[in-house]
């Protein structure tokens, strides 16, 4: 019989704090970021030099600093403190809203969405979040800044179309800006200052594990999957705000298209969620959402334009994505070598943003050349890619990370250590930090001797 699992240890009132107050800059950043993709279609042909092509590449701009830029300042952030680069990065995201905000040419918008990736603080937040909160807690700390994202992204869909309707495009970056300063605020008024600085492998990215990451051929093939489902996402909200309209919802409705659709396709994932961690068929169900949102790219080539069929094919690939949304970070989390999760993320991250940018800028140049439906037809190949990919993965198993205080190592008791870790009935994986005085564990919690483990670690 595995022994009872421990009463969860309770946040302290700053590490509260630091949780909502951190989500809530990430979650108003991203807000920011997501408020155009429902509008910017169809707002910004209004705009001087805007063409299919120029549109895409406004609307995924961003994603080419933010990816350049994401790894490096959570690193410097390390050096010089996680605020200053969070404020620095929120005041240069203010700076790229106003700039789009008072284009009047495509080009000013482009130039404007390229600073605003350039204020690139993800790092630096998740990494301030580890600061301010104990070992023991942090995963429940941070699962707040994991759902800001969620929560975020459909408030977007439901608010783009109304500020822009009454406000126009500049409005929706005006408020992108003030969004942005709310966060600055947020960090000032809310977010405790820390009491240390230290790097933390399971939440930010490790220079020296970079090398490891990129040959792990699971974590690439992942990789590969953030990359191409926000590829064919960008590119394919080119076209869909255009097909809501030639379904017969004016500009200013389309939230009560989105509203609906997000709220079904949020519900609707949990059974598969619960089948893919809880009865340990992550593989199938992954591949079966992949493949859904494949078959959905080939609907909407088809019936983008007839409002019942394109209704029910927004519900089904919306569920699709927030399923794929939630089981990809769970699979790198299970995947990545012990210690290696921060770093892991981190190029899961970058590679998310590659495919923004590289989806606005394809699919606008499809759409300018081919035509929407065309668009919808290339995001179906880069599923089928995606699929033939992901079907060459083994089946992750089913693991969660572990920090272990250990107190101060010598340098010549780590390799006996990990050897004493890994003889635990349920460790899979041990990483020995003697300069941390932490062990992170790959656990498989069904059969863990946390009794045992406890004998190792410095705390009871």
């Amino acid at each position: 019989m595995n022994p009872a699992k421990p009463t969860p240890i309770p946040l302290t009132p700053d590490e509260r704090r630091a949780a909502v107050g951190l989500a809530g800059i990430y979650g108003l950043r991203m807000l920011g970021l997501f408020l155009i993709l429902p509008v910017f279609a169809l707002y910004a042909v209004g705009l001087k030099g805007a063409t299919p092509l120029l549109i895409g590449l406004a609307i995924g701009a961003y994603g080419l600093t933010q990816a350049i830029l994401q790894i490096p300042f959570g690193m410097l952030s390390d050096r010089i403190g996680r605020k200053p680069v969070i404020y620095g990065g929120l005041a240069v995201f203010v700076v790229g809203s106003v700039m789009a905000a008072l284009a009047t040419t495509i080009d000013g918008v482009i130039l404007g969405r390229v600073i605003q990736g350039a204020g690139a603080v993800s790092a630096a937040v998740t990494a301030l979040a580890a600061d301010l909160t104990r070992d023991e807690v942090r995963t429940r700390a941070m699962a707040g800044v994991g759902a800001s994202i969620g929560i975020a992204f459909g408030l977007a869909f439901i608010i783009g179309p109304a500020i822009a309707q009454v406000w126009g495009l500049s409005g929706v970056f005006w408020l992108t800006a003030l969004l942005a300063f709310a966060g600055i605020l947020v960090l000032w008024l809310v977010v405790p200052n820390p009491k240390r600085r230290a790097v933390h492998r399971d939440a930010e990215p490790v220079a020296s594990q970079l090398g490891g990451v990129l040959r792990d051929g699971q974590l690439l093939r992942l990789n590969f999957g953030i990359f191409s489902l926000h590829l064919m996402m960008t590119g394919m909200f080119l076209v869909i705000p255009h097909a809501i309209v030639q379904a017969g919802i004016p500009a200013a409705d389309h939230w009560e298209v989105y509203l609906p659709v997000l709220l079904i396709g949020l519900i609707a994932m949990v059974p598969f969620v619960i089948v893919a961690e809880g009865r340990g068929r992550i593989k199938q169900v992954f591949m079966g959402a992949i493949a859904t949102v494949g078959l959905t790219t080939v609907g909407f080539a088809f019936w983008s334009t007839q409002l019942v069929p394109l209704v029910i094919l927004l519900t089904v690939f919306f569920t699709a994505v927030n399923l794929l949304e939630a089981l990809l970070p769970s699979m790198i989390s299970k995947i990545a070598r012990a210690g290696a999760k921060g770093t892991a993320m981190g190029v899961y991250s970058t590679s998310q943003f590659i495919g923004a940018f590289l989806g606005g800028m394809t699919g606008g140049l499809v759409n300018q050349y081919l035509g929407a439906p065309a668009v919808f037809l290339f995001a179906a190949f880069c599923a089928l890619a995606w699929l033939l990919v992901a079907g060459t993965m083994t089946t992750p198993e089913r693991l969660t990370n572990q920090l272990l205080p250990l107190g101060p190592i010598g340098a010549g008791d780590v390799l006996g250590l990990e050897q004493r870790l890994l003889a635990v009935r349920g460790v899979r994986d041990a990483v020995v930090v003697p300069e941390e005085g932490l062990a992170y564990l790959k656990v498989d919690s069904r059969e863990l001797d946390s009794a045992r483990l406890a004998i190792l670690s410095a705390r009871p």
